[in-house]
């Protein structure tokens, strides 16, 4: 090795590196694993001869808009209207001409603890007091403001001493029936397009109404309201009430619901788009819901589309029964 050039031994050093080389990939090349080799169209999830993809929580959440724009009133006059609810004290006010074309012009809800019996006659006096007077300033003549108190709200036996501090300010009480409920949100809710292929559903704290137009006559049906909870009634008892009630809603009627009430109108707020009229609704178990009445008021919703089998609910931010009211005056 001593008399070999130094580039002799660089040639002989490499020669003997390339043997131990392929000599190594000879004895051990099958005792290695083989490297991963990314997958193809063929073996992605979805892809032809694979399991499909599971669909992720948010599908039906991008439901299509509902594009429908009721007549606007001509040269309408101003009306109000304060709803004594289970839940609250809410207030209306609107413009209607003298074709019953109407436009809500401004809304406010407040809390009244009604059904809870834990509204004092103070609480009431000044909540009655401040809303006159908002409408009042607002423009709505006195002998136009109207007080109705729901149906749902008379269940409570609190309820008589809210209508006398209102009878002692010399306003006129009225009071209605579920069933008569439940006609004046079909009145005010649905749109005479959609009368021969839809139904109106009013989801409220004391009860829940169910009401549709039957060869022109409308008809509605009551069952247990988004408190039920505090009765201790069950879901599956509720669940099987709404669905013996929403049988005798004729199927030609099943094709869109109209859905008020204040559940849903916590869901609408999820998928509102700017300041729409109407807003569709996700699948009842889209919604994650974090306290009991709006869970509740899940079951009511989900019953209310397993015995339709309706899939376009249709939440309509202005209209509801004490403005149906103001339309039969």
């Amino acid at each position: 090795m001593q008399r070999l050039t130094l580039a002799g031994r660089l040639i002989i050093t490499l020669a003997i590196l390339a043997a131990a080389y392929f000599g190594f990939r000879y004895f051990l090349a099958d005792r290695l694993p083989a490297a991963a080799t990314a997958p193809t169209s063929a073996t992605l999830p979805g892809a032809s001869g694979a399991e499909p993809a599971t669909p992720t929580a948010a599908a039906g959440s991008n439901a299509a808009p509902f594009s429908y724009s009721p007549p606007a009133p001509v040269d309408g006059k101003l009306k109000g209207v304060v709803e004594l609810g289970a839940s609250g004290f809410n207030s209306f006010i609107v413009r209607m001409d003298g074709r019953k074309n109407w436009k809500l012009e401004k809304a406010e809800f407040g809390a009244s603890l009604a059904i809870e019996n834990m509204a004092s006659d103070a609480d009431i006096r000044a909540g009655l007091k401040n809303y006159i007077a908002k409408m009042l300033d607002f423009g709505v003549p006195g002998r136009d403001i109207q007080f109705v108190v729901s149906s749902g709200a008379q269940k409570a036996s609190g309820t008589q001493k809210i209508i006398s501090a209102l009878k002692s300010l010399g306003y006129v009480v009225n009071t209605v029936t579920p069933e008569r409920e439940g006609m004046l949100a079909l009145r005010s809710v649905l749109p005479p397009a959609y009368a021969d292929k839809s139904f109106v559903v009013d989801i409220g704290s004391g009860n829940t109404k169910i009401s549709w137009l039957e060869g022109g006559t409308p008809k509605s049906v009551e069952t247990y309201g988004a408190k039920y909870f505090q009765n201790g009634t069950a879901d599956a008892v509720v669940a099987a009430d709404v669905k013996a009630k929403m049988a005798q809603v004729p199927e030609a009627l099943r094709g869109t619901c109209f859905i008020v009430g204040g559940v849903p109108f916590e869901m609408a707020k999820e998928v509102r788009q700017e300041k729409e009229r109407y807003t569709t609704l996700k699948a009842p178990d889209a919604y994650q819901l974090d306290n009991a009445k709006s869970k509740a008021g899940q079951t009511i919703y989900r019953a209310v589309q397993q015995a339709s089998g309706c899939q376009q609910f249709v939440f309509d931010w202005d209209a509801n029964f004490t403005i149906g009211f103001l339309l039969n005056k």
